[in-house]
């Protein structure tokens, strides 16, 4: 909370006082949908960061956000664990085999930010579309990698974990806006008084589907080893 929130607050009005032009925020497909208190802090710094660019004036800075998948070997992801698994002779543990998750290199990611710090407007939450493995597969790309013949251990998923996650909730995907390698959603500028939407809706809701690591592309093994191999991780 202090830093998603408040830190985030803080980012804005000292960007507002010293004339800085434009501000990305970063945020994580577990603020689509969120069930831990990580992605409901970050679901917040993005509701902030949309309703401070509602009042911000021409003069001031534009707001925008990004949204990560998971970054290939950052802090928290799964592959260094896997690889220490490994090379201690253990067997590698995973929680369920049909798990998927988003899959991003550190370059990936750096495009990510400066896509939106070119294209930005007041609002807008950029996406990068990704690739997705199943955590299976995954394990099993990285025991070809390196040799490893031990078992792999299935041991439950564990709570406030996703069988999937989502990078675009089906709520946005009603008007995202496809820009070739990235979706961009822009802010939600209608009147916040309901009132006036009794009398009509849209029935598209039901033609669409969030965008979410279930039904991306998925990597095959194969590719899996060259998406590995090109973050640095070989059996040498």
């Amino acid at each position: 909370l202090l830093t998603n929130v408040i830190g985030a607050e803080n980012v804005i009005n000292a960007a507002n006082y010293n004339g800085v032009k434009k501000v990305v925020f970063l945020s994580t497909d577990k603020a689509v949908y969120p069930i831990n208190a990580m992605g409901i802090t970050k679901a917040l710094m993005e509701k902030l960061v949309i309703a401070k660019s509602r009042l911000q004036h021409i003069e001031q800075p534009i707001l925008c956000c990004t949204r990560y998948g998971n970054v290939m070997a950052s802090r928290g992801s799964v592959i260094p664990l896997f690889v220490s698994q490994i090379k201690n002779n253990e067997s590698i543990t995973i929680t369920d085999p049909e798990m998927t998750r988003f899959l991003m290199s550190l370059e990936d990611s750096v495009d990510l930010v400066l896509y939106a710090f070119e294209n930005g407007d007041q609002g807008d939450i950029f996406v990068q579309k990704s690739p997705a493995s199943t955590i299976n597969d995954l394990a099993l790309a990285i025991q070809d990698i390196f040799h490893d013949k031990n078992s792999v251990n299935h041991i439950g998923t564990r709570h406030g974990e996703k069988l999937y996650e989502s990078l675009v909730s089906k709520e946005e995907m009603l008007r995202v806006s496809d820009e070739g390698n990235f979706y961009r959603v822009p802010s939600d500028s209608r009147d916040l008084n309901y009132n006036k939407y009794f009398s009509e809706g849209s029935p598209r809701m039901m033609e669409i589907e969030e965008y979410n690591s279930f039904n991306t592309d998925r990597l095959s093994e194969k590719e899996l080893i060259q998406l590995l191999a090109s973050v640095g991780f070989s059996g040498n």
